[in-house]
C-alpha cells in the first residue's frame, strides 16, 4: 500500500483487513510506531473486536518494538527471521497462518539505505512464495520515502493493496 498524507488516515481500513484476517484465524501481527499502534486498538475496538482477548490469547500482536535494527540499522536478515519464528509459531499454535502489516518508514529506522530496502524487500517476496501461510501488507508513506523506494516497491511486490476489499495485480512487478 503506498499512502500520502497522515499515516492514521489508513488505520481504519488496515484494521479491517486485519479483523478479516482474524475470521480467517490467522494470527496477526501489526508492526509501527506507539502512536499508531493506540490508534489501531481504537480502530479495532470500533469494529468490535475484543483487543485484550485477541492479545491474551496470541491471536494479535501489535508491536513498537524495534528489535530487528541493530544500533539503528536496519537489519533484513533479523527481520525475515523473526518473520519465520513467528510464522512457525502460529502455525504451531493452530492459526491458519500469520498475516503481518507494518509501516516501512518505520520499520525501516533511521537509514536511508535504499539498496538495503529493496534486497529486503525482493528477499521477503522469496520468502513470502515458499511459505504461502505468510500474507500481509508493506505501508509505503510517499511523503517520507524518495521516490526510488516507491518505485522500488512496486518493482517487488506482485499486488497492490487498494483498500479491505480491493487488491489487484501490479503492473509494474517485475
Amino acid at each position: 500500500m503506498i499512502y500520502e498524507g497522515a499515516p492514521s488516515i489508513h488505520l481504519a481500513d488496515i484494521a479491517r483487513t486485519l479483523r478479516q484476517k482474524r475470521n480467517e484465524n490467522y494470527r496477526c501481527l501489526y508492526l509501527n510506531s506507539a502512536p499508531m499502534i493506540a490508534g489501531m486498538r481504537s480502530h479495532l475496538a470500533a469494529l468490535g473486536m475484543d483487543v485484550e482477548k485477541e492479545i491474551a490469547e496470541g491471536a494479535l500482536v501489535l508491536s513498537a518494538d524495534q528489535g530487528h535494527l541493530l544500533d539503528g540499522r536496519f537489519e533484513a536478515n533479523r527481520m525475515i527471521e523473526a518473520l519465520h519464528v513467528a510464522l512457525q509459531l502460529a502455525l504451531a499454535d493452530g492459526f491458519a497462518g500469520l498475516w503481518a502489516a507494518g509501516d516501512m518508514t518505520w520499520e525501516f529506522g533511521s537509514e536511508t539505505n535504499l539498496p538495503k530496502l529493496l534486497d529486503y524487500e525482493r528477499r521477503l517476496e522469496v520468502f513470502m512464495h515458499s511459505h504461502p501461510q505468510l500474507c500481509g501488507v508493506c505501508l509505503y508513506h510517499r511523503d517520507t520515502l524518495p521516490r526510488q523506494a516507491i518505485d522500488d516497491a512496486l518493482a517487488t511486490h506482485p499486488a497492490l493493496y487498494v483498500s479491505a476489499t480491493l487488491s489487484q495485480l501490479n503492473p509494474a512487478y517485475g
